[in-house]
């Protein structure tokens, strides 16, 4: 059943299951594993009124959270050191995990879903970070 968020879907999405996307193409992305990761997902939906761009989480491991950002907008900034900065670089390959918006994608879903083109502002999740 198609809704109106799955029209507004990213073509980089899924149809099912889940794939890993290149970073630096689309989007790089931050990853912040465990509770901290979902408290600070959580944090930046109150502060974007329930919009904070897509953000995928993981339900086993680590259990990391991924804040899906502007490819090239995590470098030359400084980051805390519990973040790992998924990027494409010189002589640096990294891939990202997207589920599917529907189906089974265990171990990974959707905190927040993708909507349009919109992706988690790199400045306010850098900043709510260094504020936890």
């Amino acid at each position: 059943m198609n809704t109106e968020s799955d029209r507004l879907c990213p073509a980089w999405v899924p149809l099912r299951g889940f794939q890993l996307r290149k970073a630096g193409v689309q989007f790089d992305a931050v990853r912040v594993d465990g509770d901290g990761g979902r408290a600070l997902a959580d944090g930046l939906a109150r502060l974007t009124a329930g919009d904070p761009g897509p953000v995928v989480e993981e339900a086993n491991g680590r259990r990391s959270v991924y804040f899906l950002v502007a490819a090239g907008s995590t470098a030359y900034r400084p980051w805390p050191v519990e973040v790992t900065r998924l990027a494409a670089g010189p002589g640096h390959i990294a891939y990202i995990p997207v589920p599917a918006l529907n189906g089974c994608t265990w171990p990974l879903s959707w905190r927040h879903r993708p909507r349009g083109a919109d992706l988690v502002h790199t400045q306010l999740l850098r900043s709510a970070l260094f504020a936890l």
